[in-house]
């Protein structure tokens, strides 16, 4: 009975030990790695029991961030890692995500679902495009952004409207009219990250800012 007894506390204390433990290890972990793309303020993870955190599971992990910088590719390497997580929550002051920075940014998932939003100023947007370019929002509905486009966006070399939206799962853009209806360019593509939609509005008048929208599924 006294065997049974230290048995049965020894495991119960392990328990104990591993509840506390390995949420702070992967903690420490995930800090170390979305580190290593700026500075990173907190982290906090929880999972019951805490052992499934050792097959990369959570139920909830959240990352904030004062500043990051990465590319497309490696922002689908880090949301598929987390792709165990049933829910995820990252923010960040700011992002620069290859030549565009933003601002207020945040991300979240819930099972296999994504939402990303972030406020993007007009200087910054200007900063990210070629010299001469230019882009102002006219419309967002229905999962699209319609903006009219300026400085030979597309090869054409006057202001022309176009529309930026998912297309099997990526987001391109294309302009608006009959002969040059067919042109399209992508935005963001990642084999993981399946884009639904995007949307945009304006967050401030002066300086003007807008904030946008993406919805996504991990695949």
């Amino acid at each position: 009975m006294r065997l049974l007894l230290s048995l049965v506390g020894g495991l119960a204390l392990l328990f104990v030990l591993t509840q506390v433990l390995l949420p702070r290890i992967a903690a420490s972990r995930i800090s170390s790695r979305v580190g290593r793309y700026g500075k990173v303020r907190s982290v906090s993870v929880s999972a019951w029991p805490a052992l499934e955190l050792l097959w990369d599971h959570a139920d909830s992990v959240r990352v904030s961030a004062s500043s990051l910088a990465l590319s497309t590719a490696q922002l689908g390497s880090l949301l598929w890692e987390a792709h165990g997580v049933s829910s995820l929550r990252v923010s960040a002051d700011s992002v620069r995500l290859g030549t565009l920075t933003v601002s207020d940014a945040s991300l979240a998932k819930h099972g296999s679902s994504l939402r990303a939003q972030a406020v993007v100023s007009e200087a910054d947007i200007k900063a990210a495009l070629p010299p001469g370019f230019g882009v102002r929002l006219l419309r967002s509905v229905g999962g699209e952004v319609e903006v009219q486009a300026s400085g030979g966006l597309f090869g054409v070399g006057a202001s022309v409207n176009a529309v930026a939206g998912a297309s099997e799962g990526k987001l391109v853009a294309h302009p608006l009219g009959f002969l040059i209806e067919g042109l399209r360019l992508t935005l963001f593509a990642d084999p993981h990250v399946y884009v639904e939609g995007v949307g945009a509005s304006v967050a401030t008048e002066q300086p003007l800012s807008y904030r946008l929208t993406m919805t996504a599924r991990l695949r």
